[in-house]
C-alpha cells in the first residue's frame, strides 16, 4: 500500500485527487496535509517522512502583481525540497506544470522552474520524479474568476450574471476526473519522467464554451429537461455546471399537476437523452440511498407521500435538508459528488420515481457508500 501525500490537498485538483484516491484504501493511505506546513518546517518534515508519493500541486495561480506569483510558487516548492533535504527522504515526487510553461508568462515561468528545481533535487537524490505538464483544467467545485473560464462563465450564468469573452481562443481542455485518473496511473506506474505533456481530451473555442453552458442553463435549470449529449465533454461540462447553480434555492421543483375526475397525471423527466425509469414503495420510518455518484445525473421524484430528501458534498459538513409531500408532487436532482438519502418520514407508504442517465452496470455501478 503507498502512502500519498498531497501539497494543495484543499485547492481544486488536489481535492479532487484526494476524494477519487480515498475510492481506493486497498491500495493507497492518504498522508493528511495543511497549508501550514509551509510555514512550519518541523510539521512540514513529519509530512514527507511518511510518504512513499508526494503530490505537489501547491502553487498560487492568479495574482494582481505577477512577481508576487512567481516567489510564491517558487518558495512553496523550495520549501518542500528543503524539507526533502532535511529528512534525507526520496519519495516518489510528481508536480503539476501548466501548459502556459513556454508563453512567456511570470505564472508559466514560476511552474517550469518549480518542476525544473525538483528535476534536479531528483538527480542528486536518484528519486523517482514526475513532470506533469497539464492542460486547461475544467471541473465541478472549482473556483470562479480563479481556476478556469468554464468555473467563471457557469457560476455568473447560474446565477444570472452575463459573461463576457475577453479573448475568444480556442482551449485544449481536459476534465478533473479524467486528470486524477492520469495522475493515479503515473502514481502506479512509479517511473521517472521529468516532463510528461498530459494530452487534452476536448477542444473549444471560448464562445463555444458559453453557447453550451448558456444551453444547460435554458433547458435545464429553468425548464427542468435533462439536455441531449453528443459526447462525454458535453456530459462532462453538463456535470460541472450544475455544481454552480444554487441547489437550496433551485430545488424541490414542483411538477406541473393535470387533474381531472379520472385522477391525476404527471409528467417526471423531459428528456434529450435515454437511461433508465424505476420506481421504489418505502414503508414509514426507512431510509434509502446514502451513496454518491462522479458521473450519473439523477433525479428523484415525490409522487405519493411524504419524503426527507438529505444531501452533503463530499468532504464537507453541511447538509441540505428538502420535503417533498406527494400532494404537490416535487423532484430534487442529485448533483455529482454529493452524497444523498430519501427518508419515508409521513404515515403512509412512500412511493417514489427514479430516473438515472444510464442503466446499472454492476461492474461499473459509480455508485459508493457514504452516510449523510
Amino acid at each position: 500500500m503507498k502512502k500519498i501525500g498531497i501539497t494543495g490537498q484543499s485547492g481544486f485538483i488536489g481535492t479532487h485527487l484526494y476524494n477519487n484516491v480515498k475510492l481506493f484504501p486497498q491500495e493507497f493511505e492518504l498522508v493528511p496535509f495543511k497549508k501550514e506546513y509551509f510555514k512550519e518546517p518541523e510539521k512540514l518534515d513529519f509530512f514527507v517522512e511518511q510518504c512513499d508519493v508526494i503530490v505537489h500541486l501547491a502553487a498560487m495561480n492568479r495574482h494582481k502583481d505577477p512577481e508576487v506569483l512567481y516567489k510564491t510558487n517558487l518558495e512553496l516548492t523550495q520549501n518542500l525540497i528543503s524539507s526533502l533535504e532535511r529528512t534525507g527522504v526520496a519519495p516518489h515526487v510528481l508536480i503539476s506544470s501548466s501548459s502556459q510553461e513556454e508563453r512567456g508568462n511570470l505564472y508559466g515561468k514560476s511552474k517550469k522552474d518549480s518542476r525544473e528545481r525538483l528535476v534536479q533535487w531528483a538527480k542528486n537524490t536518484g528519486a523517482t520524479f514526475t513532470g506533469m505538464v497539464i492542460p486547461n483544467v475544467y471541473g465541478p467545485f472549482g473556483n470562479p474568476f480563479y481556476n478556469s473560464v468554464v468555473a467563471t462563465f457557469s457560476h455568473q450564468i447560474a446565477h444570472n450574471e452575463t459573461p463576457e469573452i475577453e479573448v475568444d481562443g480556442d482551449l485544449k481542455l481536459i476534465y478533473i476526473s479524467e486528470l486524477v485518473g492520469e495522475v493515479v496511473q503515473k502514481i502506479k506506474e512509479s517511473k521517472t519522467e521529468h516532463i510528461c505533456h498530459i494530452p487534452h481530451t476536448a477542444e473549444a473555442k471560448v464562445s463555444e464554451l458559453l453557447h453550451l453552458l448558456k444551453n444547460f442553463k435554458e433547458v435545464y435549470q429553468d425548464n427542468g429537461e435533462i439536455p441531449s449529449f453528443k459526447n462525454s465533454f458535453e456530459l462532462n461540462l453538463f456535470n460541472t455546471y450544475r455544481c454552480y447553480m444554487n441547489i437550496k434555492e433551485h430545488f424541490p421543483v414542483k411538477f406541473e399537476q393535470h387533474t381531472d375526475d379520472r385522477g391525476s397525471f404527471v409528467e417526471i423527466v423531459r428528456l434529450g437523452i435515454g437511461g433508465q425509469v424505476s420506481f421504489s414503495t418505502t414503508v414509514p420510518g426507512i431510509t434509502r440511498g446514502n451513496h454518491y455518484h462522479t458521473r450519473k445525473v439523477e433525479r428523484f421524484a415525490v409522487i405519493k407521500g411524504k419524503a426527507l430528501i438529505r444531501l452533503r458534498r463530499i468532504g464537507t459538513d453541511e447538509i441540505l435538508d428538502f420535503e417533498l409531500n406527494g400532494d404537490e408532487p416535487a423532484y430534487v436532482d442529485m448533483p455529482i459528488w454529493y452524497t444523498h438519502n430519501i427518508e419515508n418520514i409521513g404515515d403512509e407508504i412512500l412511493y417514489t420515481n427514479f430516473w438515472i442517465n444510464e442503466p446499472y452496470n454492476s461492474e461499473d455501478a459509480d455508485t459508493f457508500f457514504e452516510e449523510v
